[in-house]
C-alpha cells in the first residue's frame, strides 16, 4: 500500500536570539525535489551573516511560499513540504474535498434512485457541537468501503465530532456491517460522481481514481494540475515559477545617449549594514581619538619569524595577530572598554570576544575570535586567517558573528593613516590599526626613522570618558612597542 503523505508548513527558525526576521537569498531546492533530513533547503540572509535553513525532516518539497529577496519575520512560514504522516495523523488530516465529495455522492444516489434530495436522505441534521461529524480522511472512506460500512452509523470521537480510523477499526470489531445494496450504490454513485462531476479546482489535484473511466479531457486537466494537500491553494505566482533568481540590477536613467545618471539595487546585505550603521550613529554619541606608536621593532620581528611561520603553520604572520594581542592585555587592565551600555546599568563582559572587521567587494562582516585573551599570536593569526577565508568564501556560519564585546579593523591592510570608524552597536568601542609609515622621529634630541603607525578610537561617550580610553591607548601603545627580537608567537 501507498505510504500515506502529510503536508507541513516549514517555518523560519530563529537563529540568534535576537534575529527577529531573515531574507531569503536563494532556494536551493525546487517544488517535487526529494528532500533529505538535514539538506539545505535555502540560504537566508541576517543582520550578521548568510546562513542555510536545514530540513528537519525527510519529504519532497513543495510550494515555495516566499520569493527570493523578500524579507519574512522569525517563525512564518516559507514553503510547504509533503512529508510521511502515520496512521493516525492521516486518518485525523482534514481533506476540504472529501467533505465535499459525500453531498455530491448523496445527491447522486438520489437522482438514480429516482427521489427527491428531502425524501431521499436521511443524513442526521448540522450538529453545531459536532461541526466535524460528516468530514471523512482518505483513510476512513478506504477502511469504510473495504469493510462495507455506511459511515453515518458510526459514533465519532475525534475533534468536533469526527470520525478516525480508530472509530472505524472500533466498529468493526463489534460486528457493525451495513448491507451489500447500500454499498454497491454507493460505489457506483462515486464511480459516476467521479466521471459526471470532475472537479475544476486545482485544489483536487491528481486523480487518485485512475482505474475509473473519465473523458480524456478531464484526464488532460487532471494531470496537468501537480499533486497537492486538498484544501492548499496552488500558487499562481512567484518569481520561482517564471524567473531566474533576483540579482541586484542597474537601472541607467534615461536608457540612451545622454544619461546622467543610473540606479543600483539595494541588497539584504547592504540593508542590513545601512541600518545597523545608521542605529549606531543615532542612539550612540561617538567620541572619537588617536595615537601614535613606533612599531619599528614590531615590523623586524615579523621579518624574523614569517617564512618560518609560513613553512610551518601554512598562513600568513599578519601584524594584525601582535595587534590583537597587545589590545587583549590592554583590555585585561581595563575591563570597562568590554561593556555595554543598558540604559540603567553598564554591562561588563568577562569573556574578551574580538570582532575582526572583514572587507569584501560588496560588504564588510565582523566575525568573532571567541575567548581571545585565551590565545597566543599564533593561535590569533590562525583564527585572524580562518575567519578572513571564510568571509570571502561565503561560508561562515551565524556562530562566527555572534558574541563580539570589542572590534579591532586592520585599515592599514589598504593603505588608510587615519580613520573614524563607526562603532560595531552595541559594543563600547572600536580600534583600527593604520598603516605602517615610515617617518623622521626625534629620539633623545637625534633625528631617526622609524616605522610608525596610528591607532584611531571611536568610544561611547555615555560608557567612556576620554581620561579612561586615553590610558588604554597608551597601554595597547606600551604593548605594541615592547615586542622586541626574543618575542615568543607560541
Amino acid at each position: 500500500m501507498a505510504e500515506r503523505m502529510k503536508w507541513i508548513d516549514v517555518i523560519m527558525p530563529q537563529l540568534a536570539e535576537s534575529l527577529v526576521s531573515a531574507t531569503i537569498a536563494k532556494w536551493l531546492k525546487k517544488p517535487g525535489e526529494p528532500v533529505e533530513q538535514y539538506e539545505p533547503i535555502c540560504e537566508v540572509i541576517t543582520d550578521k551573516v548568510n546562513a542555510e535553513i536545514p530540513s528537519t525532516v525527510d519529504g519532497i518539497m513543495g510550494d515555495l511560499l516566499v520569493e527570493e529577496g523578500t524579507t519574512i519575520a522569525v517563525g512564518e512560514a516559507i514553503c510547504r513540504m509533503q512529508v510521511a504522516a502515520s496512521d493516525e495523523e492521516a486518518a485525523q488530516q482534514a481533506v476540504p474535498a472529501a467533505s465535499q465529495e459525500e453531498p455530491v455522492q448523496q445527491a447522486q444516489i438520489q437522482r438514480n434512485s429516482g427521489q427527491s434530495p428531502a425524501a431521499g436522505t436521511n443524513a442526521p441534521a448540522y450538529d453545531p457541537n459536532q461541526p466535524m461529524r460528516n468530514r471523512y480522511s482518505p483513510a476512513v472512506q478506504s477502511l469504510a468501503a473495504e469493510h462495507g460500512l455506511n459511515l453515518q452509523h458510526i459514533q465519532g470521537t475525534g475533534a468536533g465530532g469526527r470520525i478516525t480510523r480508530k472509530d472505524v477499526l472500533a466498529f468493526v470489531a463489534q460486528g457493525g456491517q451495513a448491507s451489500a445494496a447500500s454499498t454497491s450504490v454507493q460505489s457506483s454513485a462515486s464511480v459516476n460522481s467521479s466521471a459526471q462531476s470532475a472537479p475544476a479546482s486545482p485544489f483536487s489535484g491528481i486523480s487518485r481514481d485512475s482505474g475509473l473511466s473519465a473523458g480524456s479531457a478531464n484526464q488532460d486537466a487532471r494531470q496537468s494540475i501537480p499533486a497537492s494537500d486538498a484544501g492548499i491553494p496552488v500558487r499562481h505566482s512567484g518569481i520561482h515559477l517564471t524567473e531566474s533568481p533576483k540579482i541586484p540590477q542597474i537601472e541607467v536613467e534615461g536608457g540612451g545617449q545622454g544619461r546622467s545618471e543610473y540606479f543600483i539595487d539595494v541588497t539584504p546585505v547592504r540593508n542590513a549594514i545601512a541600518r545597523n550603521m545608521r542605529q549606531s550613529v543615532s542612539e550612540i554619541p561617538h567620541a572619537w581619538t588617536m595615537i601614535e606608536v613606533d612599531v619599528t621593532n614590531l615590523v623586524m620581528l615579523r621579518n624574523k619569524l614569517k617564512d618560518e611561520f609560513k613553512r610551518k603553520e601554512g598562513i600568513n604572520l599578519t601584524y594584525l595577530s601582535f595587534m590583537m594581542k597587545g589590545v587583549v592585555n590592554a583590555i585585561k587592565d581595563y575591563p570597562i572598554m568590554n561593556s555595554v551600555w543598558a540604559v540603567d546599568k553598564i554591562i561588563v563582559k568577562r569573556d574578551i570576544n574580538l570582532s575582526m572587521a572583514v572587507g569584501t567587494e560588496d560588504s564588510v562582516l565582523t566575525p568573532v575570535i571567541k575567548h581571545a585573551d585565551q590565545r597566543n599570536i599564533a593561535g590569533l593569526a590562525r583564527e585572524i586567517d580562518d575567519l578572513a577565508r571564510k568571509t570571502r568564501e561565503g561560508t561562515l556560519k551565524l556562530d562566527h558573528m555572534q558574541g563580539g564585546t570589542f572590534t579591532v579593523n586592520n585599515t592599514g591592510s589598504f593603505g588608510s593613516i587615519l580613520s573614524q570608524p563607526i562603532i560595531n552597536y552595541p559594543q563600547a568601542a572600536i580600534l583600527t590599526f593604520e598603516s605602517i609609515v615610515k617617518k623622521p622621529v626625534v629620539i633623545n634630541d637625534m633625528i631617526a626613522v622609524r616605522s610608525m603607525a596610528n591607532l584611531c578610537l571611536s568610544l561611547d561617550h555615555r560608557i567612556l570618558d576620554g581620561v579612561i580610553c586615553g590610558r588604554f591607548l597608551q597601554r595597547v601603545k606600551e604593548n605594541l612597542e615592547g615586542y622586541n627580537m626574543e618575542t615568543k608567537v607560541y
